[in-house]
């Protein structure tokens, strides 16, 4: 190839380029957090598909737990009885809110299972199926997108979710929007891994977060246990 024919070619590959990166922004337009305090119980608004935080626990907020979450994460699945029964011994103190942060590079099922819990919620069965697929997760983590939504189809109609809606709502713009948000949210505060957690906006650290994973509750205990006195 000539010094022409490289010329044109070079043009053509950044006008390429340049149209699928644009494309890319149309289709996945930013998420607009303006207004948005992190370490708080977000409302429904159209910034989040109007799917409001799912909180378990106290109404009080005065000390929040936030969990961002991977449905097909082992650790997330890890820390997933222990986070209950956390909340069952500090339930009356404690706010826990949870946010999707589905790692789809190594999880492939996870933005589908996120969907399947978010559709849920539309029907007001958020966490009985956010449970049934941590419980679950190794009958269908590795599934093929055919026999997961299969599983998932299974999920709802055990938890006697309208099927008609519940596959719009999987599918939908709601839900994708949550997602959405919750991710942004999340990398707002530099989450980079599954699962995170903040307690009244602070990051834990690895030791204590590793120690939920593995069911040692001592030290969010004592953290807990202090915020609680003050």
């Amino acid at each position: 190839m000539n010094k022409i024919g490289w010329i044109i070619f070079s043009v053509v590959v950044v006008l390429v380029l340049g149209g699928l990166v644009a494309w890319t922004r149309i289709a996945n337009p930013p998420i607009d957090l303006t207004g948005v305090e992190n370490n708080s119980v977000v409302a429904a608004s159209d910034q989040n598909g109007n799917i409001a935080d799912h909180t378990k626990g106290s109404e009080n907020n005065k000390i929040l737990l936030i969990e961002y979450g991977d449905y097909q994460c082992p650790s997330c699945s890890g820390a997933y009885p222990n986070v209950n029964t956390l909340m069952e011994e500090y339930g009356d103190d404690v706010t826990l809110v949870f946010r999707n942060f589905p790692l789809t590079a190594i999880h492939p099922n996870a933005r589908a299972a996120a969907a399947v819990a978010e559709a849920a919620g539309l029907q007001g069965k958020f966490w009985e199926m956010h449970d049934k697929l941590y419980v679950s997760q190794n009958d269908w983590s590795g599934l093929d997108a055919s026999k997961r939504t299969t599983v998932f189809n299974s999920y709802a109609q055990d938890l006697g979710l309208d099927m008609d809606k519940f596959n719009a709502d999987v599918a939908g713009k709601e839900a994708g929007q949550k997602i959405n948000f919750d991710m942004a949210l999340g990398k707002s505060v530099d989450v980079a891994a599954t699962p995170t957690f903040f307690l009244n906006g602070k990051k834990l650290d690895d030791a204590t977060s590793s120690a939920i994973v593995q069911g040692d509750l001592t030290a969010i205990k004592a953290q807990l246990d202090e915020l609680i006195k003050k």
